[in-house]
């Protein structure tokens, strides 16, 4: 079992610094997640994938923690919704900046496992990562699935860029913790829109973008065989981008 930091005294922490530990820190928001699932979707998604890949890490040798997770980001488009609470750009890259060099003076490298794909927010975490080597610390590892390498691995609905609370995130859930998933998104009907073409477009919220109930996509279809899969596929992500930019 991969340690949580926050669950280790301060001896057990400073010897797993000691220890080489990377800092694994799950990232996501508080938003609303279609009528199926629940508003800490993101968080728990990118806790889990900071468990397997902890895992991996671990059958390689390298030793890792899971650190406190960031549960509040950049989220405009989800803001018509009830329950979701959205910083803004200055705040969410100063907190990972700030969060990311502390690690780092207690001797951990450091590793962002995000979930939450709003295109602001993955940028305050790119502003963040260079700020941390800007402001004297070492490179932060940031495996992004937005990027064309590893986007093209995952599902077509992903590549169709209609993933919001649809298969592709309602699969993972159902693989993580499946009792968050609501009975209703068996009935639920798909909706296909292009959300990343429509944020392109100009859309401000997933509400003129034509999401009424805040899910893009087909979530009735989703499985936790395939929720399994594409974790393995944002597994090796990890690795490889952890590889490239900590060694």
């Amino acid at each position: 079992m991969i340690a949580r930091l926050a669950e280790l005294t301060w001896e057990q922490a400073a010897e797993a610094a000691r220890a080489g530990a990377i800092a694994l820190v799950p990232v996501g928001a508080t938003e609303a997640h279609g009528p199926h699932l629940p508003l800490a979707t993101d968080v728990i998604l990118s806790e889990e994938l900071a468990r397997r890949a902890g895992e991996a890490l671990a059958a390689k040798g390298r030793a890792s923690v899971i650190a406190p997770s960031f549960a509040y980001a950049v989220t405009e488009y989800a803001a018509p919704f009830g329950g979701t609470v959205s910083i803004s750009v200055e705040t969410a890259t100063a907190l990972v900046t700030d969060v990311c060099l502390g690690l780092q003076r207690q001797g951990f490298s450091v590793c962002l496992v995000n979930s939450h794909l709003e295109p602001a927010h993955v940028a305050t975490l790119r502003a963040a990562c260079a700020r941390v080597v800007e402001r004297g610390g070492r490179p932060v590892a940031f495996p992004d699935n937005t990027e064309r390498r590893w986007a093209r691995t995952l599902t077509d609905e992903f590549k169709r860029g209609a993933c919001h609370a649809g298969r592709y995130e309602t699969s993972l859930l159902l693989a993580a913790r499946p009792d968050l998933v609501g009975a209703s998104r068996a009935t639920l009907p798909p909706v296909e829109i292009d959300l990343a073409r429509a944020m392109r477009g100009g859309v401000k919220d997933f509400v003129e973008a034509g999401a009424a109930r805040a899910y893009f996509g087909d979530p009735a279809s989703a499985t936790v065989e395939e929720g399994d899969a594409v974790y393995a596929l944002l597994v090796a992500m990890v690795l490889a981008t952890v590889d490239e930019t900590l060694g």
